[in-house]
C-alpha cells in the first residue's frame, strides 16, 4: 500500500518548498471522507486516492494536480458539497475535483468506433483546465492496475472504454508511457488467453534476447565513443499490445514478429542525434523506407525523435529512436512534461493542434515558476466543435453556436418540425440557446406544433434549415393553393364560367394549363395564392367570349387596390400578362432605377429596388424572386420624398422651391424645422416622371449656396 509519506516525499523531490501543509490537510480530508468505504479488493477506499496522487506525482506534476488525486472522488462518494471543498481548497482544486466528476458522469456505451472519437474529442473539449484530464488518466491508470476485481463483465466493459476513448486521449496529449501502460493492461482483460500467450512467447525468447541487446549495446557504445559523441543507451522490448497490434494487422504469428526489439539513444543536442544516424547506418544495413525524421517534422502531440530500422549481422531486425533527453521526457510524459521542453526548430505545420501546443510552449518560457504552467493550459483542441448527448447517453457533434433546434433534427426531421421546446440538463431552456459541451438535450414536442419562419435564423446547421425551408415552402404552397382556389372560384362565379366543361378528355384544360406554365390544376390554384396569375387568364383562353356578370369595378374593388398600392401598368413581368403588381413602400422604386419582383402570398408580385435594405431577408427562397421591366410606354407619375439640410438663413426655401419648379416637378407637401445652431431641415414630397429627373432635381437643389446635403427618403 501506498503510504502519504512517500508522496510527500516525492512532491518534495521536485518542487521544494511546497507547501505540504496543504497536501497533508488534503489527505486527513479524503481519509475522512472515505471512512468506512472499501474498493472490490476488500482494501480501504483510500489506497485509491493515495495510488492516484502517487502516480501524479510520478509525473512530476504541480501541487494542485497532487491535491485533486487525493480528493477527486471526494464530491461523487462521499457527502461533501463543492462549497465545502472550496472552503477548505481553494477554487483551483475544486474547479479541477469538479471536471473530474462531470467527466465521470458520461456513460461511455458504444463500440462504434466513430462514436468513441466523439467522446474523445467532447471529453477534451468539456474541460476548460488540461489538469482534470491528466488526474483523470491517473484515475483510470490505477483502476486498470487493480481491474481482476472486478466481475468479467465490468473488467471487458472498462477495459474497451480505457483502449478505446482513453489510451488514445493520452497518446493526443503525448503521454507515450501512460498510454503504453493503459493499451497492456486493456489487453490483458479483454483477450485474456492472447495476452497470456503473447507474454509466454516474450518469456521463452527473454534469453536470446537479453544477450542480443548486450551485444548491440556494447558495438553501439564503442563506435559512438570513436565518434566523440557523448550518450546513454537503452535496450528494451516493444510493449505487448504493440506486438499484438501488429500480429492482428499482418495476420502473421508470434514467432514471425522480429521486430519486437527497440534501442533507445539519448544524446545531449539535435546535433549528436543524426551524428549517431550517420555513425548507425555505417555499422548495420538500413531497412528501405523505415527511416523517420520525427525531429524535423514533429508529431502533432509534439513527439520528436530519429526512427530507423536496421539488420544485424545475424539477420535480426530491430529498431533504433535517437532523442535528446529533453524530447525523451516529452515522448514519455508529454503534456505533464513539457513545460521544461526547449522547442526544437521543425518545420512550420499549419495543422491546429500543433500552433496550439506550440502556443503553449510559448507561454511557458515566460513563466518565472514552472508550478505556474499547468494552471493556464486550457483544452481547446477543437474549438468549433460542441458535443451533446441525447436523454438515452448518445453523443452527437455540432458546431459551436447550434441550438435546440439543431439537436432536434438532427435526431429525427418530424422530432424537429413538432419542436416546441428543450429541456437542458433538466431544465427548460428557449430554443435559441446555444448548446454547451455536455449538454444533456431533450427535445419536448407536440403534434400541432410547425416551424416557423424565424427558426431559420435560429438554426445553424445546413441539414436543420434546409428541412425547415423545404417544410415552410409546402406549407406556402399549400396555403397558397387554398386562397388561389378562393380567389378563381369567386372570379369563375362572376364570369359565370364552368371548369368540368373544359376538364376530361375532350376539353383543353391540360394544353391550357400547359400554355401557361403550370403541370397541373394544383399548380394554377399556388399560382393564383401566390400573384402570379390571375383566375381570368385561364377562363380568357378556355371561353374567350366570357364576360363578367359586373364588368364594372365598384368602389370596394377600386379602394382594396388603392390600399394593396397595386400598381397600374408600370411595371411588367415577364412571361405573366396578368400578375397583381405592387410597388414597395420599404424602398418606393422610381421608373429608371433596377428593380427586382418578390412574390408575395395573395398579394402578386412587390416590386423593390435593388438598393431596398429589405431585400436580402426576403430573398432568402431564390424560388420567390421573379424578373421585371418598366414598363416603356408608360408615363405615369411617383411621389418621392426628399429631405434638404441647410443654413438657416432668409430666402432659401425660396430658393429650393423655385429650383424644383424650374425642373418641372410639382411640390405635394412641405414640412420645414429650425435648429437652435442655425440649421435648417426641409422635407418636400416632390411628384417625379422617373430616376433622371430625381436626379437632376437633386444636383440643382445640391447646388444652392447654404445647402449642406440632399437625401432622397425611401420609407
Amino acid at each position: 500500500m501506498i503510504r502519504f509519506e512517500d508522496i510527500q516525499e516525492k512532491v518534495e523531490s521536485y518542487m521544494p518548498g511546497v507547501d505540504l501543509d496543504l497536501l497533508r490537510r488534503a489527505y486527513v480530508f479524503s481519509a475522512k471522507e472515505h471512512k468506512g468505504q472499501t474498493r472490490s479488493s476488500g482494501e480501504p477506499y483510500l489506497t485509491h486516492p493515495l495510488s492516484v496522487a502517487a502516480i501524479l506525482a510520478d509525473l512530476r506534476l504541480d501541487l494542485t494536480c497532487v491535491v485533486a488525486g487525493l480528493l477527486h472522488d471526494v464530491l461523487e462518494d462521499t457527502l461533501t458539497t463543492a462549497d465545502v471543498l472550496e472552503t477548505h481548497f481553494g477554487k483551483d482544486i475544486t474547479h479541477v475535483v469538479e471536471g473530474l466528476t462531470k467527466i465521470s458522469r458520461i456513460s461511455f456505451n458504444s463500440k462504434e468506433q466513430q462514436q468513441a472519437e466523439s467522446f474523445r474529442k467532447m471529453m477534451l473539449a468539456m474541460v476548460d483546465d488540461i489538469r482534470v484530464i491528466l488526474v483523470k488518466l491517473a484515475d483510470r491508470l490505477h483502476n486498470m492496475r487493480t481491474l481482476e476485481h472486478l466481475s468479467a463483465r465490468q473488467q471487458e466493459r472498462i477495459a474497451r472504454e480505457t483502449l478505446e476513448i482513453y489510451a488514445p486521449i493520452a497518446n493526443r496529449l503525448g503521454m507515450a508511457k501512460v498510454k503504453n501502460e493503459l493499451e497492456d493492461l486493456a489487453l490483458k482483460h479483454l483477450d485474456p488467453p492472447g495476452y497470456q500467450a503473447l507474454v509466454e512467447a516474450m518469456d521463452q525468447k527473454r534469453k536470446i534476447t537479453d544477450d542480443f541487446i548486450r551485444e548491440i549495446q556494447t558495438s553501439l557504445r564503442t563506435e559512438l565513443e570513436k565518434a566523440g559523441i557523448k550518450c546513454d543507451i537503452y535496450g528494451r522490448r516493444k510493449h505487448l499490445y504493440s506486438i499484438h497490434r501488429k500480429i492482428k494487422k499482418q495476420r502473421i504469428d508470434v514467432s514471425e514478429v522480429y521486430d519486437y526489439i527497440a534501442f533507445r539513444i539519448l544524446t545531449d543536442s539535435v546535433k549528436d542525434c543524426y551524428g549517431c544516424l550517420g555513425v548507425i547506418h555505417g555499422i548495420w544495413h538500413p531497412v528501405p523506407g523505415r527511416i523517420k525524421d520525427f525531429i524535423a517534422m514533429p508529431k502533432p502531440n509534439m513527439y520528436q525523435s530519429l526512427h530507423t530500422s536496421v539488420m544485424s549481422d545475424k539477420g535480426q531486425p530491430f529498431e533504433v529512436q535517437i532523442r535528446t533527453h529533453e524530447m525523451h521526457r516529452i515522448a514519455e510524459e508529454g503534456i505533464a512534461a513539457h513545460w521544461k521542453y526547449k522547442e526544437g526548430k521543425g518545420g512550420q505545420d499549419a495543422d491546429a493542434n500543433v500552433q496550439w501546443l506550440r502556443q503553449i510552449m510559448e507561454w511557458q518560457q515566460d513563466l518565472k515558476d514552472p508550478r505556474e504552467f499547468l494552471s493556464m493550459v486550457k483544452v481547446d483542441l477543437y474549438p468549433e466543435e460542441v458535443y451533446c448527448f441525447t436523454p438515452q447517453g448518445q453523443v452527437r457533434s455540432f458546431p459551436r453556436g447550434a441550438t435546440p433546434i439543431d439537436f432536434a433534427y438532427s435526431v429525427h426531421t418530424e422530432v424537429g418540425h413538432r419542436c416546441v421546446g428543450a429541456r437542458i440538463n433538466g431544465k427548460l431552456q428557449p430554443l435559441r440557446t446555444e448548446l454547451r459541451n455536455g449538454d444533456i438535450v431533450e427535445i419536448l414536442t407536440s403534434p400541432n406544433h410547425h416551424p416557423s419562419q424565424d427558426w431559420l435564423t435560429i438554426a445553424k446547421m445546413p441539414r436543420a434549415r434546409a428541412k425547415i425551408r423545404q417544410w415552410l415552402n409546402i406549407d406556402r404552397r399549400n396555403r397558397s393553393i387554398d386562397l388561389g382556389k378562393t380567389v378563381t372560384d369567386r372570379e369563375f362565379k362572376r364570369f359565370r364560367f364552368t371548369l368540368k366543361r373544359h376538364q376530361g378528355e375532350g376539353g383543353k384544360l391540360h394544353d391550357v394549363l400547359q400554355a401557361l406554365g403550370c403541370a397541373s390544376l394544383d399548380d394554377f390554384y399556388a399560382a393564383v395564392g401566390y400573384g402570379k396569375l390571375g383566375p381570368r387568364a385561364l377562363i380568357e383562353k378556355l371561353d374567350p367570349a366570357a364576360r363578367p356578370h359586373d364588368a364594372h369595378e365598384g368602389p370596394i374593388a377600386h379602394a382594396v387596390k388603392k390600399a394593396l398600392g397595386i400598381a397600374g401598368k408600370k411595371v411588367t413581368v415577364r412571361g405573366l400578362d396578368d400578375a397583381l403588381i405592387a410597388l414597395a413602400r420599404c424602398c418606393n422604386p422610381i421608373r429608371g432605377e433596377p428593380i427586382v419582383g418578390y412574390i408575395t402570398r395573395g398579394r402578386g408580385v412587390t416590386v423593390h429596388s435593388e438598393r431596398c435594405p429589405n431585400l436580402e431577408k426576403l430573398l432568402y427562397d431564390p424560388e420567390r424572386r421573379i424578373e421585371v421591366a418598366w414598363e416603356s410606354a408608360d408615363e405615369s407619375r411617383f411621389d418621392v420624398r426628399i429631405t434638404v439640410f441647410s443654413e438657416d438663413r432668409p430666402g432659401i426655401l425660396a430658393k429650393i422651391t423655385s429650383a424644383i419648379a424650374e425642373s418641372k416637378s410639382n411640390i405635394k407637401n412641405v414640412e420645414a424645422r429650425t435648429y437652435e445652431d442655425r440649421r435648417g431641415e426641409i422635407t418636400l414630397l416632390l411628384d417625379i416622371a422617373d430616376l433622371n429627373h430625381l436626379e437632376k432635381i437633386l444636383e440643382r437643389v445640391k447646388g444652392i449656396e447654404g445647402v449642406y446635403h440632399v437625401e432622397r427618403q425611401v420609407a
